[in-house]
């Protein structure tokens, strides 16, 4: 995997909106964070348009990201935030000259249409990471805000955290890959797929119901992206819905039954996702998990 350069004082990081719409007074605290970072932040001409749902057309998104990814003066793209959107303009860009450049992809939700894109066909590189709707008035020291600042930066990244009685036991050493559930499973057969084999993969979700885990959960194990797995990190799983007749079964039990049959270590409750402690991680580099009577994960 290539890793692109890490930022210092002075480089230009873009925010851009792929995916839902967002508004100025939103995005300004994290503007304002990165300019204390030191950074010159750059905005998406279309940054706040708004058409239905979405931050402008499918043309006014596509053209803001293209427009970054082809500018080598910028160093990073974050996308403002998640919704739905990314996956209807990922086949109009080109990323010719990002490969040439590489630069640091930053957003989770949503934006797992551009990890697993660019990780399948690019080997580069990505953030899975706070975005500006996120930063509200939240200081530097938060865990969030802090994580993706020593990651641009290249600062180590090494979490240390508390068993779940959940968990299954053990190490592995693989590429971490993955990010939002529903978003790898509506692109299974699909050019933005990604192979799961010998790798750690990382799974989150938002607002679905129970038997929809299950629903996705199947799918990835009949497509094999479970049994070749190296290790598996569950984040937020986050305001899950019930049926009148109730599935009777948790988040994490769907999850540890999809696995059951294989033996590689599995952390459950791990601080990334839609949560408010939403830990960078940097998918497609390569990791250490291990998982005994506490969890860590060493980049």
């Amino acid at each position: 995997m290539i890793t692109p350069p890490y930022l210092k004082k002075g480089d230009r990081i873009a925010i851009v909106s792929p995916a839902r719409k967002i508004t100025a007074a939103e995005v300004e605290p994290a503007i304002r964070m990165f300019r204390a970072w030191g950074l010159e932040v750059v905005e998406g001409e279309h940054l706040y348009a708004s058409w239905s749902q979405f931050a402008g057309s499918d043309e006014q998104r596509s053209a803001d990201l293209q427009q970054m990814l082809d500018d080598d003066s910028v160093r990073a793209i974050i996308c403002s935030r998640g919704g739905y959107g990314t996956v209807r303009i990922i086949d109009r860009l080109d990323f010719t000259r990002f490969v040439q450049n590489p630069k640091w992809i930053i957003g989770y939700s949503d934006v797992t249409v551009l990890h697993s894109h660019i990780h399948r066909h690019f080997g580069i590189e990505t953030l899975h990471a706070i975005m500006p709707v996120n930063f509200k008035e939240m200081c530097d020291a938060n865990p969030s805000i802090n994580t993706l600042r020593k990651a641009l930066l290249g600062k180590e990244l090494v979490y240390v955290l508390p068993a779940d009685p959940h968990n299954r036991m053990g190490s592995a050493k693989g590429q971490l890959v993955g990010g939002n559930l529903s978003i790898l499973y509506s692109l299974t057969n699909t050019s933005s797929d990604i192979n799961t084999n010998g790798k750690i993969l990382f799974l989150e979700d938002l607002d679905e119901y129970l038997y929809h885990i299950d629903r996705m959960m199947m799918n990835l194990r009949r497509s094999g992206k479970l049994e070749g797995l190296a290790g598996l990190i569950v984040g937020g799983m986050m305001q899950m819905h019930d049926n009148d007749e109730p599935y009777n079964k948790t988040v994490t039990e769907i999850i540890s039954e999809a696995v059951e049959d294989y033996s590689y270590p599995v952390c459950f409750k791990f601080p990334a996702g839609h949560l408010d402690d939403n830990r960078a991680l940097i998918l497609g580099r390569e990791v250490t998990l291990e998982v005994s009577d506490r969890v860590r994960l060493f980049f």
